[in-house]
């Protein structure tokens, strides 16, 4: 992991913005996506969903140690690197955050399994794809990132069987 140049002072504080940033991006993304979820809405509570999806309580409980974990990865990559493999880190998590939010827009949002089992796909690339390019930067924040992604298959396999249920 590299970091930027500067004087130790400058550098600290750079990175106290850097990681600032981060965890406010992920905190929108959290904000957003939550504001399209509605558990108790009637089509909602209407879907023939499986024995093994957890209470709709358990989904906030599970999702904030998991956005901290990315906040953290995230920063970790960020704040450590520059030039193109900064942009490049950037772009990953970015996209990544967009289709963590763009989830819950498309199977809430828009009252559709088949749209979200679509996003939440494109979610598991996007993981994928962000795990590998920071373990290429930084190992240890690429298994922060571990049960994000897992918990990201869950839902894509909670997602695919609400649509095979309810076709």
């Amino acid at each position: 992991m590299r970091l930027t140049g500067g004087r130790a002072g400058e550098r600290g504080s750079s990175r106290w913005r850097c990681y600032a940033a981060v965890a406010a991006a992920v905190a929108a993304t959290a904000g957003l996506g939550s504001v399209a979820v509605d558990p108790a809405s009637a089509w909602y509570r209407s879907l023939d969903k499986p024995a093994w999806q957890p209470p709709a309580r358990v989904f906030g409980i599970v999702w904030t140690p998991l956005y901290a974990g990315l906040a953290l990865a995230g920063g970790r990559v960020l704040c450590g690197t520059q030039g193109r493999e900064r942009v490049g880190a950037a772009a990953s998590l970015a996209a990544n955050l967009v289709l963590n939010a763009g989830w819950t827009w498309l199977f809430f949002g828009c009252r559709s399994p088949k749209a979200g089992l679509v996003g939440t796909i494109l979610l598991d690339f996007s993981n994928a794809e962000l795990m590998l390019r920071t373990g290429r930067v930084d190992r240890p924040a690429a298994r922060l990132l571990v049960p994000y992604v897992a918990w990201c298959l869950y839902a894509t396999g909670l997602n695919g069987s609400i649509v095979l249920r309810n076709r």
